[in-house]
């Protein structure tokens, strides 16, 4: 090992280095706080003005088609130029450019990216793209705690541990999820459980929490009837086999993302921002027709947490929103994947209770709860990280009852996926954005 290798690991264990990223943690969590409460304070406001929008011009017939789609498309173009002109790493999640950044595969955005990543991401999401606002939240929270972390000149270790815990904040905010915007970090960003890290992530997402409270109220995001502990065994199984099923949905989904990706990026001769709003023009036309059906899903997911959904119409509107979310996250503007995987996941769950309640009535089913246990099964099945994904809806449903049923579900929704070498979604991300950086950089 050379001397400065030696320098570099002393400043990283050394006690004072801890104590520093420990007192620098809740600063970056309190302003990830800000950015993620504003952030989704702007969201609300802007499903507000498409949904008046949407009702001012059913009453102009045509005149008020062409607005709604055009309106659609301006916005989702505006939000691709923005990106390529200012800062190509806000495209998409930006989760997979925070792990390449805390694995050390690419560099970290310049500061652009905060401004770039809010308003893409508004700009989009209030067009009805089906993309998740925990996408701009975690990569906002991530670039400003590396910002902190240089303006208090901690070395590059240090500065991936406090970018890890930021990105972790975000995620906390963007669903009042606390504990799982921590466990994101070990279990997904890092891989690793390591105190050091830890400590920091618990800090900031701590201190990121307490301040969304003040713009965002203590409820969780999803009310949920009181379930029922699951006594019955053949219930469990039905549980089990829910996240076989959710397993091979995402391995159909990560399948569906990439082939979107992959046949809008052969458009070349098309401009960025021509591909944009010829997506944001048909998802126009979809907000037209089913205004329900767009955005990044939240309503939706509350709708099917409430019991709302028959055998007959569940299948359609899962496969709308299945082929909406992997087209949204094709047209390169900031968005994340996790708020329309819940949707799909509760559909999922809820569709399959709902069977089950007709095949096996003497079981006492209650379709509820396998659509609680069909969130944490799809995101386990799609982004394999299921201890986040079973806190995240623990947390945002404010219900502990189905914590047995949903190990069950994702143990299946793992097993499913890994058997079959399919790679996470995020990993299969993570390839193109190097890939692309790789590209971009060679003469």
């Amino acid at each position: 090992m050379t001397s400065n290798s030696q320098s570099s690991a002393e400043t990283v264990e050394r006690p004072g280095s801890l104590l520093v990223l420990a007192l620098l943690a809740p600063v970056a969590g309190v302003i990830a706080g800000l950015l993620g409460a504003i952030f989704r304070l702007a969201l609300e406001r802007g499903d507000r003005l498409r949904d008046t929008l949407i009702l001012w011009a059913h009453g102009h017939k045509a005149t008020g088609f062409l607005m709604v789609t055009l309106s659609c498309a301006a916005a989702t173009a505006l939000s691709a130029r923005l990106v390529r002109r200012f800062s190509p790493s806000a495209s998409g999640s930006g989760i997979p450019h925070v792990e390449t950044v805390v694995q050390g595969e690419l560099p970290q955005a310049p500061f652009p990216l905060i401004p770039v990543k809010f308003l893409g991401g508004l700009l989009a999401m209030s067009a009805g793209l089906a993309l998740g606002r925990e996408g701009p939240s975690v990569q906002m929270g991530a670039s400003s705690a590396d910002t902190l972390a240089k303006l208090f000149k901690r070395n590059l270790q240090d500065r991936r541990v406090l970018l890890a815990a930021g990105a972790g904040a975000g995620l906390a905010v963007a669903f009042n999820a606390p504990i799982a915007g921590a466990i994101f970090v070990l279990e997904e960003l890092v891989r690793r459980f390591e105190p050091r890290i830890a400590i920091v992530a618990l800090g900031a997402s701590s201190a990121a929490i307490t301040v969304a409270h003040l713009f965002l109220g203590y409820q969780p995001d999803f009310h949920v009837q009181a379930l029922e502990f699951t006594r019955n065994n053949g219930i469990k199984v039905l549980f089990f086999l829910l996240g076989a099923v959710a397993g091979l949905a995402g391995i159909a989904y990560n399948h569906a993302i990439l082939g979107a990706i992959a046949t809008v990026e052969r458009l070349r001769g098309w401009p960025v921002e021509l591909r944009a709003a010829f997506i944001g023009a048909a998802v126009g036309v979809l907000a037209w027709f089913a205004p329900a059906l767009v955005g990044g899903g939240d309503p939706i997911t509350q709708r099917v947490l409430e019991g709302v959904g028959t055998l007959s119409i569940l299948p359609l509107l899962f496969l709308i929103r299945f082929g909406l979310g992997a087209v949204s996250y094709a047209a390169a503007t900031p968005g994340g994947l996790f708020a329309p995987m819940l949707v799909l996941g509760a559909q999922l769950g809820l569709f399959f209770g709902l069977g089950c309640q007709f095949l096996f009535s003497g079981l006492g089913i209650e379709p509820v709860a396998f659509a609680v246990v069909g969130m944490a099964a799809f995101f386990a099945g799609v982004v394999r990280a299921p201890l986040t994904g079973i806190v995240l809806v623990t947390e945002m449903t404010g219900n502990v009852t189905m914590l047995l049923p949903m190990l069950s579900a994702c143990f299946a929704a793992m097993l499913i996926p890994t058997l079959m070498r399919h790679p996470p979604i995020y990993d299969s991300l993570k390839e193109l954005a190097v890939r692309k950086a790789s590209a971009s950089a060679a003469p």
